[in-house]
């Protein structure tokens, strides 16, 4: 599930090797590509979040694709269904993890992420290329008819108060102190904060399996299933990632999160704490 900068570096070449820079940043929708163009890891494809990992319309800021679109949309920039893909940014693996999400929910089996992103590639002090890469088109993934381990907002509000709901915001936007993109600030009422960085080390590399679980399992209260959800269920899937990595049982996504219920008329919540879950038919 992770490779590191030098793993990464002594494979290039490998024929069956893609490369994928998924780089977004909140309210610049173009200076991923920007960044991309200037330098990136050679060989690297650049995936764009708005284009390729997401619907233009639907519940929330970046709604799920079909899927059978995003995987003729992965073959049109080659990636096949047996190519190894590795996935990096330069957001703490938090916009590649949706590439990762998206690839194993459809069951591509060899998906990694670039362990630290590109900090650490240049950490290594590994080359960058200005190189523009194409591939020839790929084997398309066989497309499920719907994506697994989702929930959408309806179905949520049902289950608040049996299931651990995780936000993985900065906690300033969990608290409701800031609010750059969305409509209301605050959080969905029940929601704990589970920021990205928990699951990172100072360097913001993955901590170790056996590390990240018990950090995992101090966040999310034992014996409920786990749903994982953000501002516009992109940095939740990094989220999904570590549980994964650390040996626990996958969680699900929604996909619309905070964008999505924000939306609405339902209540949220203000502060460090979760508060009170949603009664069911309540809002709208």
């Amino acid at each position: 599930m992770l490779i590191s900068a030098e793993e990464l570096a002594a494979r290039l070449g490998d024929p069956a090797l893609r490369i994928a820079d998924v780089r977004w940043y909140v309210g610049e929708p173009e200076r991923g590509r920007r960044e991309y163009d200037e330098g990136h890891v050679p060989g690297a494809i650049f995936v764009d979040l708005d284009r390729d990992l997401a619907a233009p319309t639907g519940p929330g800021r970046h709604p799920l694709p079909d899927p059978a679109a995003f995987a003729a949309r992965m073959a049109e920039l080659g990636i096949g269904r047996e190519d190894l893909v590795v996935a990096y940014d330069d957001s703490l693996g938090t916009i590649a993890a949706r590439l990762w999400w998206m690839l194993d929910n459809l069951g591509h089996e060899h998906v990694a992420l670039l362990d630290g992103g590109l900090k650490a590639w240049r950490a290594a002090g590994l080359p960058l290329s200005t190189d523009r890469v194409t591939f020839p088109a790929g084997e398309p993934l066989a497309p499920a008819p719907a994506w697994s381990r989702v929930i959408d907002r309806p179905a949520l509000i049902e289950r608040l108060d049996e299931v651990a709901l995780l936000d993985a915001r900065a906690p300033e936007r969990y608290r409701g102190e800031t609010e750059p993109v969305d409509p209301r600030p605050g959080h969905i009422p029940s929601a704990i904060n589970a920021p990205a960085r928990v699951s990172l080390d100072s360097d913001g590399r993955f901590l170790l399996p056996t590390a990240l679980a018990e950090r995992l399992g101090a966040v999310a209260p034992a014996q409920r299933p786990v749903v994982v959800s953000c501002g516009s269920g992109v940095t939740a899937c990094h989220t999904a990632f570590a549980f994964r990595l650390a040996g626990l049982p996958d969680p699900v996504l929604y996909p619309g999160s905070y964008s999505d219920w924000s939306r609405t008329d339902l209540p949220v919540a203000t502060g460090p704490e979760p508060g009170e879950p949603v009664k069911p038919h309540a809002g709208s």
